[in-house]
């Protein structure tokens, strides 16, 4: 099955938790968001453990949580290493969005909010089909 396919046959489970991610407000820049960027690491290492990862931290650092996730069932294969970010820009000026940016909306038959694209949807896609 191709990753198209399976989110074909799980577009709607797919949709529901892109759209609780996005409504987490976990703008890095700013610290007034400092608990929607904790909420968002928690959020991601939360679909991780769901996927089955049998390794799942939240690890410290010097300024936002890093989630790393292993998945070694075979000692000496191939590693691949999936990269993103769970932070958002500002969703600031506020009076150009036609809906509040952590509310995410679908219109059209494409979902409007901060993160959508950078990176929160990206970023679910390989934990998704996982």
């Amino acid at each position: 099955m191709t990753v198209e396919d399976w989110l074909a046959a799980h577009q709607a489970q797919a949709l529901d938790t892109l759209r609780a991610f996005c409504a987490i407000p976990s703008v890095s820049t700013d610290p007034a968001y400092a608990t929607g960027i904790r909420d968002a690491a928690a959020f991601v290492a939360a679909r991780l453990t769901e996927a089955g990862f049998p390794s799942v931290e939240m690890l410290e650092t010097g300024g936002h949580p890093a989630v790393l996730a292993e998945w070694c069932t075979t000692p000496g294969a191939p590693t691949v290493l999936v990269y993103g970010h769970y932070d958002v820009q500002p969703p600031d000026p506020f009076d150009k969005w036609t809906t509040p940016p952590f509310q995410p909306d679908l219109r059209n038959d494409r979902l409007y909010a901060r993160g959508v694209s950078d990176d929160k949807g990206p970023l679910l896609i390989p934990i998704l089909v996982a």
